[in-house]
């Protein structure tokens, strides 16, 4: 009996030193911030590292004194004011920041400026203008492609970018021959503008505005 209170006690003895060894390493740490307030010195941040970058956004040179951490995204909107691209998740899942780079799509929310030097960027504000709109601009207004709207300048860089690349032979994930020019079809549009989330559901409107601009001949849309 007295060996098993013994084996206990030791077993608890073991437990609560660990436990003392562990809150007095974590200590320090904490206490360092508290301990530099109470001498009056102040906490010290490293400067931003920033970067000159020129960008072609629209057809316009762009030069600009950033900091390096700074988003391709931030950088339309709260520098240049072209507000047009959105910011929606910031995580790049809902398609929101949509913005062509050098004719491609990206997500302008998971890309630094700085990655740009030089490329040719085009928003939607460069795509058209209200005097002068863009056809897929005018086909979404016709089909009533949009909503609330917060979604639309995304989904319309997206549209333009999917049939350019459609166009140039680009497989997506449900082309069903890679050695073969994609189809023009709905399975494969839908596959294409899936980053692009519309939450008021206005998806069979964009279809029909992206099977507009492409003549009518996309496979499986509606006539």
């Amino acid at each position: 009996m007295e060996q098993s209170t013994d084996i206990n006690q030791t077993r608890r003895g073991i437990l609560i030193g660990g436990a003392l060894s562990a809150t007095a390493a974590a200590v320090p740490s904490m206490a360092a911030p508290q301990a530099g307030a109470a001498s009056g010195t102040p906490a010290t941040t490293p400067p931003p590292v920033t970067g000159k970058v020129t960008l072609r956004v629209n057809g316009q040179p762009q030069t600009l004194e950033l900091d390096t951490r700074t988003t391709l995204l931030d950088v339309l909107r709260e520098h240049l004011h072209l507000t047009g691209t959105k910011k929606g998740c910031d995580q790049g899942q809902c398609g929101a920041c949509t913005v062509m780079v050098n004719g491609r799509r990206i997500n302008s929310c998971l890309s630094l400026a700085v990655m740009h030097e030089g490329d040719e960027i085009t928003t939607i504000e460069g795509l058209g203008t209200p005097d002068k709109l863009h056809p897929m601009q005018a086909a979404f207004v016709k089909h009533d492609g949009y909503q609330c709207g917060y979604c639309t300048p995304g989904q319309i860089c997206s549209a333009v970018a999917a049939l350019d690349e459609i166009k140039r032979g680009i497989p997506s994930h449900v082309t069903g021959d890679l050695n073969a020019k994609p189809l023009l079809s709905i399975d494969e549009l839908r596959e294409r503008m899936s980053g692009n989330i519309c939450r008021c559901g206005a998806y069979s409107n964009i279809m029909e505005a992206i099977n507009e601009v492409a003549g009518g001949n996309v496979k499986g849309a509606k006539a």
